[in-house]
Order: structure tokens, then sequence, then C-alpha cells
């Protein structure tokens, strides 16, 4: 029975996280205060992000993110055949997975994990609107060590509020999502740098691709 809860109970948090003065915390954010580190990670409303942070982290992470409901089954179709075929897989996390892993489960690819992070993405992007889920996911984010959560992410590498961050430096923060221990958004590498670039020319065009979050 205990197993069962531990199942459901994440289930029964998106119903309360759809309510829109809860503050989400990530499994990473608890285990840095179980390991007695602390984190810097300060909530801010979705009006309260630049749109250049949500338009440059939607076309790098998740270009259908208005279009699919939780998962992008032709991306993890293709995932899947790659790996049956024993080709190297590439990601196909779309932000729902993401938001859901970052709640609620655990780092590291597993088949477990994969498994326990699709019906909880399905359920969040049918429970939460679009809005919610970017809101979310920009909370918790990880952008660093112990750095979590956009407004936390823009003082820490640009000394600015998050909704002062020009279309470069969000295009820096959404292109260290990845791996922000190696990808230093304010300290970028050139590949990083070139890499903003093309996430920043890819927002200005996004358009139709982020309606379902400014509609």
């Amino acid at each position: 029975m205990a197993l069962v809860a531990l199942i459901l109970l994440p289930y029964l948090l998106v119903l309360v996280y759809a309510l829109p003065f809860t503050r989400p915390v990530s499994t990473l954010m608890l285990s840095e205060l179980v390991l007695l580190r602390g984190y810097d990670r300060r909530w801010v409303g979705l009006d309260s992000i630049s749109p250049h942070l949500v338009r440059s982290v939607m076309m790098s992470e998740d270009g259908q993110f208005c279009f699919h409901g939780g998962v992008d089954w032709h991306q993890m179709r293709g995932v899947v055949q790659d790996a049956l075929d024993g080709e190297a897989t590439r990601g196909a996390s779309t932000i729902s997975m993401q938001t859901a892993k970052n709640l609620f489960l655990w780092n590291g690819r597993s088949f477990i994990r994969k498994g326990l992070e699709l019906p909880l993405a399905l359920g969040a992007d049918f429970v939460w609107s679009k809005r919610r889920m970017i809101e979310i996911y920009l909370n918790v984010a990880e952008w660093g060590p112990g750095i979590y959560g956009a407004e936390a992410a823009a003082q820490y590498h640009f000394k600015v509020p998050a909704s002062k961050l020009s279309a470069r430096q969000a295009a820096l923060l959404a292109v260290s999502l990845p791996n922000p221990i190696t990808r230093v958004a304010g300290k970028p590498s050139r590949g990083v740098q070139r890499l903003a670039g093309v996430v920043e020319r890819r927002a200005r065009g996004s358009g139709e691709y982020i309606r379902c979050v400014y509609e």
C-alpha cells in the first residue's frame, strides 16, 4: 500500500499544482535540502519573466510545445526505432516531460524513469494550461549549482531580474539547460555562443509556435 501511495502521490500533486498560488519545488531542490546545501530559487509569475526567455526555451527545448498533449509521439517513435536499430538515441523529451521529471522523478536515463515520466507528462498537460506548464518549468529548471528558476538564474548569471533579460541573455540561458554545469550561461564558450545565436533567430520567428502561451 505504501508503494501504491508513493506512485499515486505525484498525480495528486498534479491537481494541487494546478492552483495558481502553489509554488512547486523539484526533487533536485529537495535533495539540496536533504544534503544541507541549500539553493536559490525565487518564484516569479510568467508575466514577470521576459518573453525572450519563454520564446527561447520553447524553441530550444520543445518547438512543438503548443501542439502536443505532453508527449511528442513522432519524435518518440524515432527514438524507439533508433534504439531497436542499435543506433545512438537522441533526446525526445518535451517541456511537459522535463517538468514531470523535475518535479517528481530523478535525473539519469532509465526505462523505469521514462515509463513513470510519460503518464505524468500526459496527466500534467491535460490538467494544466500551457501557460501554467511553462511557468512551473521556468521556476524549477536548474541553471547552475544550487540555482533554480528563471529569476535566480537571471540574477546569478547576468545581474538582472528575469523580466529584463535581453534576447541574447535569454538564448544563452536556454541553450545551457541540457547541462547547466558545463554550459555556463554567464560565461559561454564559443560553442554555446554559436548555439545561442541559432536559438535567438528561431525565437524571433517563433510566431504561431508560442501562441498557446500568449494568446
